[in-house]
């Protein structure tokens, strides 16, 4: 059965608790093993879990730390459409990124597909 709105809800709160928890293969486990993840959406999508795993653990390598959250949720059937901002710290500065995510989850909640929607208009640094 399709998750509701409030149990697409609950699964982005686990994704920004993941997410901010920087653990690559927790945040793997979010996902389907078949997975398709995008960020941003127009680089080449990472697909199956052990990609996704491999991302994120790059992008843990690359930064001091990050604060993610979701500043907005949308649902529509089972489509969750989350408006985010994540500052990264990277030596003595910050980058911070607002963009758009859309995942597509599984019956069991879990997501089959994310796509983070942002440009270079959207990243600011200080």
């Amino acid at each position: 059965m399709a998750p509701t709105p409030d149990e697409l809800r609950a699964a982005v709160g686990r994704y920004v608790a993941t997410i901010n928890g920087r653990d690559p293969e927790a945040i793997a486990d979010l996902f389907t093993e078949d997975a398709v993840q995008a960020d941003p959406a127009s680089q080449p999508a990472n697909v199956g879990r052990d990609a996704i795993v491999r991302f994120f653990r790059d992008g843990i390598g690359a930064s001091d730390g990050w604060v993610f959250e979701a500043t907005a949720v949308h649902t529509c059937g089972t489509a969750v459409a989350v408006d985010f901002g994540i500052a990264v710290t990277l030596g003595d500065g910050t980058m911070r990124i607002r963009g758009i995510e859309v995942f597509e989850a599984a019956d069991d909640g879990r997501f089959r597909s994310a796509h983070a929607y942002w440009d270079d208009a959207d990243v600011a640094f200080g």
